[in-house]
């Protein structure tokens, strides 16, 4: 029922990133095909560079995807771009080994024969070699394909949208309906684009090889064409519609966010905020992942604003040791992001989203603790599950270990939401948080306290480029309006509203603003 209800609310939604998942599944998979076969066929005419060639595709395979995709983020930004290339490289493996084992497996005789009637070596390759090894190459495509639906649903780490976006964002908030609004069309779409394939397998291969047997109405080959036509008029009907758009003179900026719920929140709420109060369209590009990755797409201009925390600029990013004054670590913040990557930092958003350490009632209760200290004292006895970028920044555990100093029975890293589900199932004691965290009001969980003021303070703040300091300063006047209504307490009330009461954030922004009348 909760599964329904969320797609019945989230409809258009749903059926604009399914678009977007097939457009970007269509477009990797045919690249990988206009690259993958010529290179089948060179290494079928060149043995010399076979193996070393089959032997790097399946080097590539082997890379986990999230590996590759992030190593593509440096060299070609965010959005669509990366995505593209990954599912390419990992799609042109089965295409290149397939279109290789076609041509190799052609029967000598027929070559020969082929060749002894006066055919040219490019008219035996054209004419006999590649419609004989048609099937074979085709089931090397179909392998791609199906892989491709799965692999771009990681598009949504770097902002190029499709279902990831439903998937990853359910993850995030524990919300099965979402995680399934975003699986349940990933797996259709994984299965007809099977079936479609299997339709082109089918009528490449050669009349002799086919099953003569009686078919069913939908086997036979007329009408497996005029699907394949209407299949392929609609892709190129929405292709059309996403690329032929008039042209546009209006003011824009696009803005990102991390990949969190807050993050998401804000994001909406600027966009509404710029859009109501000035002549500028905002686009998102949301849940880029984490705070480097989406600095990074600022300094690299596919971004014009973002919000980060003062924690997070002074001791990941600017590598300054923990410092509690919270004054001293904004000005520092402001002044070096503009003196070594020409950022701008703005007024703080009027809230502190620090990092805490939370447990569970029963474990307070057990144990005893109120401190950091106390959680010190015990554990030993404890396991320990904070996110990954918590595990490896010195403003973190690292310094959080040396400090109080804390030595956990086990340290198991759980990135997102799951380490909510994890502690409350009992598989771990500890876990790190945001202080404004919805979920930490929704498992009714204990924060401890930070007793010798460790944890730097995370003031959200916006960080623009230069774009917008020149060309639309009156941003900044938007921006400073918004921190007057914002406090923690209503951060984590925002938070609480998606996490747990399953709002959209989008909703949530929009009823935050129209509530204290700034739209």
């Amino acid at each position: 029922m909760e599964f329904l209800n969320y797609v019945q609310s989230n409809s258009s939604q749903i059926l604009s990133l399914l678009v977007e998942h097939i457009e970007l599944t269509v477009v990797a998979v045919a690249l990988a095909i206009v690259i993958g076969i010529p290179i089948g066929i060179l290494i079928s005419y060149v043995k010399k560079l076979g193996k070393p060639i089959l032997g790097l595709a399946n080097v590539v395979q082997a890379i986990p995807s999230m590996a590759l995709l992030g190593f593509t983020i440096p060299f070609l930004g965010i959005g669509t771009l990366p995505a593209i290339v990954m599912v390419i490289l990992y799609s042109l493996l089965p295409i290149i080994k397939n279109t290789y084992t076609g041509i190799k497996n052609i029967n000598e005789q027929t070559l020969e024969a082929a060749t002894g009637i006066g055919l040219t070596k490019w008219q035996v390759l054209t004419k006999i070699q590649i419609p004989l090894a048609l099937p074979v190459i085709m089931a090397g495509i179909r392998i791609s394909a199906v892989s491709a639906v799965g692999l771009m649903t990681l598009a949504a780490f770097v902002g190029a949208g499709g279902l990831g976006y439903l998937v990853y964002a359910g993850i995030r908030s524990v919300n099965n309906a979402q995680i399934l609004a975003g699986a349940i069309p990933a797996c259709l779409l994984a299965l007809f684009i099977d079936y479609i394939a299997g339709i082109v397998e089918n009528l490449v291969t050669p009349k002799n090889e086919r099953n003569t047997k009686k078919v069913s109405f939908f086997k036979k080959p007329i009408v497996q064409k005029i699907i394949l036509f209407i299949v392929i008029t609609s892709i190129l009907g929405m292709f059309a519609v996403s690329f032929i758009k008039p042209e546009s003179n209006e003011k824009q900026i696009t803005i990102g966010s991390m990949d969190f719920t807050e993050q998401e929140i804000l994001s909406h709420m600027i966009k509404q905020l710029i859009e109501a109060k000035t002549d500028i369209k905002v686009n998102q590009k949301l849940s880029l992942g984490s705070s480097t990755i989406v600095m990074g797409a600022i300094q690299e201009n596919d971004i014009d604003l973002y919000v980060d925390y003062t924690g997070t600029i002074y001791g990941s990013v600017l590598k300054h040791e923990p410092n509690s004054n919270v004054q001293e670590v904004y000005d520092i913040s402001k002044k070096e992001m503009k003196d070594k990557f020409n950022l701008y930092v703005l007024d703080d958003l009027n809230f502190n989203n620090t990092y805490t350490l939370a447990v569970k009632k029963e474990t307070q209760s057990k144990y005893n603790l109120k401190t950091i200290s106390d959680l010190s004292a015990v554990s030993n006895e404890l396991i320990f599950s904070p996110t990954l970028t918590f595990m490896e920044r010195n403003d973190c555990y690292i310094g959080l270990s040396k400090m109080y100093p804390i030595n956990f029975k086990e340290v198991i890293p759980i990135d997102g939401a799951p380490r909510y589900t994890a502690l409350m199932n009992d598989e771990s004691q500890v876990i790190d948080a945001y202080s404004t965290d919805g979920l930490l009001e929704k498992y009714d969980l204990v924060v401890l306290e930070d007793d010798k003021s460790f944890f730097l303070p995370y003031h959200a703040i916006p960080v623009v480029n230069e774009n917008i300091i020149n060309n639309y300063p009156e941003i900044v006047t938007v921006l400073k309006e918004l921190s007057s209504y914002l406090s923690d307490d209503v951060m984590r009330e925002l938070n609480y509203k998606v996490d747990e009461e399953r709002q959209n954030p989008d909703t949530v922004a929009h009823d935050f603003l129209v509530s204290n009348s700034l739209i």
